[in-house]
C-alpha cells in the first residue's frame, strides 16, 4: 500500500499526459502522429538531461538553481574555443563536461561542509556562471564548425518514416543510466535515504558527505551535457541562453511526482513531466491564436495543483505512520 502511494503522483502524471495527448489528437489534425511526438523529444532533449540531474538533487533534499547558467556557460565556452580559438571539439566537449562536474562538486562541498542552504549556494553559482558568460562575450557566437553542424543536422531514421536527432539519443541514454543509478545502485539508495532523513542516514553510517557532493557533481555534469546538446540544437553560444530554465527544470521534476521535501521521486516521472511541458507548448502552437506565455500560465497552475496534491499525500502518510 505504501509503495502504491509513492507511485500515485507518477501515475497521475502519466494519466494527465495521456489525457492531454488525447485532447490534442481530437482537436487538431495531425497532432497524434509519431513525428509530432518525436519532435517533443527533439525540442526538449536538453531539458530532459537537465531534469535528470535535478531529480537526484531534489530527491536528496536539495535544490540547484545554477543549471540554466551552467548550460549558457557551456555554450559560450564551446563556441568561443571552437570558433575564435580554433580548438577541436574532441577537446572542448570533454573539457566543458569536466568543468560542469567540478562546478557541481564545488557547490556540493560548500553546501555540506559549511552547512549552508542549497538555495543560497546554488543561487550564488547561478550568478557566477551567468556572469562568467558575459566576461567571455556579450554577443552571440555562431558556430560554423563542421562537426557541430553535422551533428545538428544528423537524423536517425526510425520505422514509419519518422526520425530523431542525436540529441534525443543522448537524452535516452542518460535517462536509462539515471534509472539504473537511482534504483539499482548503492548510490541511488543512499540518495533516497538522505532525502528521507539526513540525520537517520548519518546514524546508519551512510556516506552522507560523499553522496551529497556526488549528487551536485552529477547535476553539474548533466547541466554541462545539456549545454553541449543545446549547443548542437542552437549552433551558437550566448550568455542569455537558457534563461529561466532552472524553473522549467524544477517544474518538470515536481510535475513528475518528486517531492520537494526529498526522499520520494522517480526519474521516469521527471521524463513524463518534461513531456507534459512539451505537449502544452505543442498544443499552444497548434492553436495558433494563443501567446506562448500561456505555456507558463498552464505550467504554473499545474504546479499549484501538484504541490497541493503532494502536501495531501504527505499528511496522509504522516497520519498513517502515527496510527501505526
Amino acid at each position: 500500500m505504501y509503495l502504491n502511494r509513492k507511485l500515485l503522483p507518477v501515475l497521475v502524471t502519466f494519466g494527465l499526459l495521456a489525457v492531454m495527448i488525447a485532447i490534442g489528437s481530437f482537436r487538431y489534425t495531425g497532432f497524434f502522429s509519431t513525428q509530432v511526438l518525436f519532435n517533443l523529444l527533439i525540442d526538449n532533449a536538453f531539458l530532459i538531461i537537465t531534469a535528470i540531474g535535478m531529480t537526484f538533487v531534489i530527491v536528496s533534499g536539495g535544490i540547484d538553481l545554477s543549471v540554466g547558467s551552467v548550460i549558457a556557460l557551456t555554450t559560450i565556452i564551446s563556441a568561443s574555443l571552437v570558433e575564435k580559438q580554433g580548438w577541436s571539439p574532441s577537446v572542448v566537449i570533454p573539457m566543458v563536461l569536466v568543468m560542469g562536474a567540478l562546478f557541481g562538486t564545488m557547490m556540493g562541498a560548500i553546501i555540506h561542509y559549511f552547512k549552508i542552504q542549497p538555495f543560497i549556494v546554488t543561487l550564488a553559482g547561478m550568478f557566477l556562471a551567468r556572469g562568467l558568460c558575459y566576461v567571455i562575450s556579450t554577443d552571440t557566437i555562431t558556430i560554423t564548425n563542421s562537426f557541430y553542424t553535422t551533428v545538428a543536422q544528423a537524423k536517425i531514421s526510425l520505422p514509419g518514416g519518422s526520425f530523431v536527432s542525436i540529441n534525443v539519443l543522448l537524452a535516452v541514454i542518460m535517462l536509462l543510466l539515471a534509472i539504473f543509478l537511482a534504483h539499482y545502485t548503492r548510490f541511488g539508495r543512499n540518495v533516497y535515504a538522505i532525502g528521507g532523513s539526513e540525520q537517520s542516514a548519518m546514524l546508519m553510517g551512510l556516506p552522507v558527505a560523499r553522496t551529497k557532493i556526488l549528487v551536485y557533481t552529477l547535476s553539474g555534469f548533466c547541466s554541462a551535457l545539456a549545454g553541449v546538446v543545446f549547443t548542437f540544437y542552437m549552433l551558437s553560444g550566448y550568455g542569455l541562453h537558457a534563461m529561466g530554465l532552472e524553473l522549467d527544470t524544477i517544474a518538470a521534476v515536481v510535475i513528475g511526482g518528486t517531492l520537494l521535501t526529498g526522499g520520494v521521486g522517480y526519474v521516469a516521472g521527471t521524463f513524463l513531466g518534461v513531456l507534459i511541458q512539451g505537449v502544452i507548448q505543442t498544443i499552444i502552437s497548434f492553436e495558433g491564436t494563443l501567446s506562448s506565455w500561456w505555456t507558463k500560465i498552464v505550467i504554473g497552475l499545474m504546479l499549484f495543483v501538484f504541490i497541493l496534491f503532494q502536501r495531501l499525500l504527505s499528511e496522509r502518510r504522516s497520519s498513517a505512520k502515527s496510527l501505526n
